[in-house]
């Protein structure tokens, strides 16, 4: 599948802004089953400066510095992409979730995801909650099968009940909250059994009801948890909020131990004041 993305974010300042630097994670990734065909950025104001590289995790991260003073900043980012990840292998055939556990203590490639992050805290509770989908003895796929299908089961997505400082427990208790919430509480939980999980955000082709036009700008950025499942197998990614493993309806730009390793846009500013933000996102197959 191709798809042609936009994501238009727009900050709006009270007062003027004198300097600003940014950092961007706002380029899809190009892997083993995405293929980036065509990418741009469009800062307004232009920036001074801008440079691009990859950070820790090879994610492809953007650097831009305004000196202008300005009352506005809009960066929109394009993108063609073709998608198209393997299927994952059959759940019997992959090892004990016991054995990856031990595997991924001398992994040093896997080995950070396996330990508890800010947004992804160490938490019994949690722990206790995943666990249940991962019986003695139990394939580590069919486990995370299931536990991704619990999540969707038990939690209820509604958003402005959460932002960015509700922890896991909360979530867990309240059962409810959007994707960046259940992806957060799905790799605290593996990570409490000592199992590698990573965060990823991107982009969810949404489909409107049957007989209902498609919304231009309707569209927003997504987030889902990556599992290792062994040497053999690799990384796998699972989507909790769809009870969905990926393959085609999805696109990554980058990932990291939790959210704050991969905010689209984030940064520093001299004035400024009070500001608004604007985003949109439009994701549509070609």
């Amino acid at each position: 599948m191709i798809y042609r993305m936009r994501h238009t974010t727009l900050y709006a300042y009270s007062r003027p802004v004198d300097l600003s630097s940014h950092i961007l994670h706002l380029t899809p990734r190009t892997l083993p089953g995405q293929r980036v065909l065509a990418h741009a950025l469009q800062p307004q104001p232009e920036p001074v400066r801008q440079s691009s590289g990859l950070d820790h995790f090879g994610n492809v991260v953007t650097r831009l510095f305004l000196e202008g003073a300005h009352d506005e900043l809009e960066v929109a980012a394009e993108a063609t992409v073709e998608v198209g990840f393997p299927p994952p292998p059959a759940a019997a055939l992959t090892p004990p979730w016991e054995a990856v556990v031990r595997s991924a203590a001398t992994e040093w490639q896997v080995a950070e995801f396996t330990y508890a992050s800010a947004m992804a805290p160490a938490d019994a509770a949690v722990g206790a909650y995943a666990g249940e989908s991962f019986t003695p003895g139990r394939p580590v796929l069919a486990g995370l099968i299931d536990l991704t299908s619990r999540i969707k089961r038990d939690f209820k997505f509604r958003s402005g009940v959460t932002d960015l400082a509700t922890p896991v427990s909360r979530v867990l208790a309240d059962r409810v909250g959007v994707c960046q919430d259940f992806s957060h509480l799905m790799i605290a939980g593996l990570r409490a059994l000592g199992l590698p999980a990573r965060y990823v955000s991107g982009y969810l082709r949404t489909k409107p009801p049957p007989g209902v036009k498609r919304r231009i700008g309707a569209d927003a950025s997504h987030a889902w948890v990556g599992a290792w499942l062994g040497a053999e197998f690799g990384w796998v990614d699972f989507d909790p909020t769809n009870d969905l493993v990926v393959q085609d309806e999805h696109i990554v730009l980058a990932w990291g131990r939790d959210f704050a390793d991969v905010s689209p846009m984030y940064g520093i500013i001299l004035g400024g004041g009070a500001h608004t933000l604007k985003v949109g996102v439009d994701l549509e197959p070609l």
